[in-house]
């Protein structure tokens, strides 16, 4: 081919891609010129009418900070709810990566508040160690549920989380061999699906076990108990993010499946009431747990966040007073910094106690009542590493659960748009094609595997304090930084009680 052939081909391309260019550049000027008219006569926004264009990027960055902090500007131990060792520790056990670190800890161990843990002198060799014992809940129920299981899933409603998330979970806790909480959105098929045990929440729309009316359906509770995987009903009063507040669910979230086993309209916001209607009080409360079990057979809880907690010492009396069967079979105790996926500012912020005052208090009080073997402690509230799962136990809960831990697992990045429908990762989207990303059997291995290492290496942080399982830890194995830099012991900080019972034996 000549030059002059060569050319006669180059040229009308370059005079195309000219003319493209100028006609690009002019939809821009064009485009532009549209938006500083918008924001020049709009005045709902100082910055943007008094800076035409320019002052829309002040939003652009308000957004874009949030991904710039989690990546490039907060150290590995600053950020919330989640600092970057906290995730990171989860995404490897997930992966069932190497944990072990280099050069010493990042954590600070001198503000007050910080844990640690007492070694032992002579720890337990791992040729000693022991499988922690089972535990029954619910002794006197039909059908009582016995698990070894120390760490589990905490409620997460189909319809907060997506079809494939659930998948994961289910059948990752099969996998495990833990249990998996239904949350308050009802059992779906997808909790069934991978074989796990399920514990059933009732939340305070009754959604799953409602009759047309939405009140509490016998036939549905029977429906549901007859699964052999449904091990036991959790009655939910409040949760952690938003104490006062029913669930939340955005109307872009409500598809038809989810409507249907929901029994409420496609596509509108599901708001459950901020208390159930037919608990009044602590009567009620006994009522209710008895007419569950009296139905189903199962074991029945409640899951609270505490605040007040004058309520607990009534009706701790009042199980003392009618007998072992108007007790609740377990209780659950969320923390104030607890998650959900939608909650207001003004609750999430400042309403209800942490784990860390409540957990002890709860404990306590079930023990001065002589009741800390009838009705067994679940912790939950942002305990998603060994050592939060170990001063639990420490403290006297029975089993830890965690939602965002395994939120993590399935490889959720703190992208915080979970009250949106457009979560990256898949896990609280109901839209298709961001769901595509989310394999169920790929993820329920890292789910497994989440459960798996911490409960591991729960069991190395025991051995080095010198006993042979988990559920051996007691208070004493661990301190606490005070404001002076010292450290004290938290049987020390909170001496456990005698139990009324017993004392009132002894007297006698």
């Amino acid at each position: 081919m000549t030059l002059s052939e060569l050319s006669n081909i180059i040229l009308p391309v370059l005079e195309f891609m000219s003319i493209l260019f100028v006609f690009v550049i002019g939809l821009i000027v064009l485009w532009l010129a549209i938006i500083y008219v918008v924001d020049i006569t709009q005045t709902h926004q100082a910055i943007r009418h008094n800076y035409p264009v320019i002052g829309r990027l002040r939003y652009l960055f308000e957004h874009l900070g949030t991904f710039f902090r989690q990546y490039f500007f907060a150290m590995d131990r600053e950020e919330l709810p989640f600092n970057r060792a906290e995730r990171g520790w989860v995404y490897r056990a997930a992966k069932d990566m190497d944990n072990t670190l280099a050069f010493g800890s990042t954590r600070d161990l001198r503000p007050e508040g910080t844990i640690l843990f007492v070694n032992c002198p002579y720890p337990t060799l791992d040729t000693d160690a022991t499988i922690a014992e089972p535990l029954i809940i619910g002794p006197d129920c039909r059908e009582p549920y016995t698990t070894t299981s120390i760490f589990n899933i905490s409620g997460m409603s189909y319809g907060a989380i997506s079809k494939p998330a659930v998948c994961a979970l289910s059948e990752g806790a099969r996998k495990a061999g833990c249990w998996l909480n239904t949350g308050e959105g009802g059992l779906s098929p997808w909790h069934l699906e991978g074989g796990a045990d399920l514990v059933m929440q009732i939340g305070t729309a009754k959604y799953g076990v409602r009759d047309d009316h939405g009140e509490l359906s016998d036939e549905k509770l029977k429906e549901l108990a007859a699964h052999p995987q449904v091990r036991m009903f959790e009655i939910k009063l409040s949760q952690g993010a938003k104490p006062g507040k029913g669930g939340i669910l955005p109307g872009s979230k409500v598809t038809k499946e989810i409507a249907e086993i929901r029994c409420i309209p496609v596509g509108e916001d599901s708001i459950s009431p901020n208390r159930h209607p037919d608990i009044d009080n602590n009567d009620d409360l006994i009522a209710m747990i008895q007419r569950i079990r009296k139905v189903t057979g199962k074991p029945v809880g409640f899951k609270c966040v505490i605040g007040a907690w004058g309520w607990i010492d009534d009706l701790l009396n009042r199980i003392n007073q009618q007998g072992p069967d108007a007790a609740p079979d377990f209780i659950t105790i969320d923390s104030a910094d607890g998650g959900s996926g939608a909650a207001p500012m003004s609750l999430m912020d400042y309403m209800g106690l942490t784990i860390r005052e409540s957990l002890p208090l709860i404990v306590d009080k079930l023990t001065a009542h002589g009741l800390k073997e009838r009705i067994k402690v679940i912790a939950s509230g942002k305990l998603t590493n060994p050592a939060d799962v170990a001063w639990a136990l420490c403290m006297g809960a029975d089993y830890v659960v965690s939602a965002r831990g395994f939120m993590f697992s399935l490889g959720c990045i703190q992208a915080l748009q979970c009250n949106k429908n457009t979560c990256p990762t898949g896990i609280t989207t109901h839209n298709p094609k961001l769901q595509q990303g989310l394999n169920p059997g790929h993820k329920s291995l890292r789910v497994a595997n989440y459960a798996r290492n911490i409960e591991h290496e729960v069991g190395v942080i025991a051995h080095s304090c010198g006993v042979r399982n988990p559920r051996l830890l007691r208070r004493f194995h661990a301190r606490m930084v005070m404001q002076d830099g010292h450290s004290v012991p938290l049987n020390e900080l909170y001496p456990e009680p005698k139990s009324k019972l017993t004392s009132e034996s002894s007297a006698s």
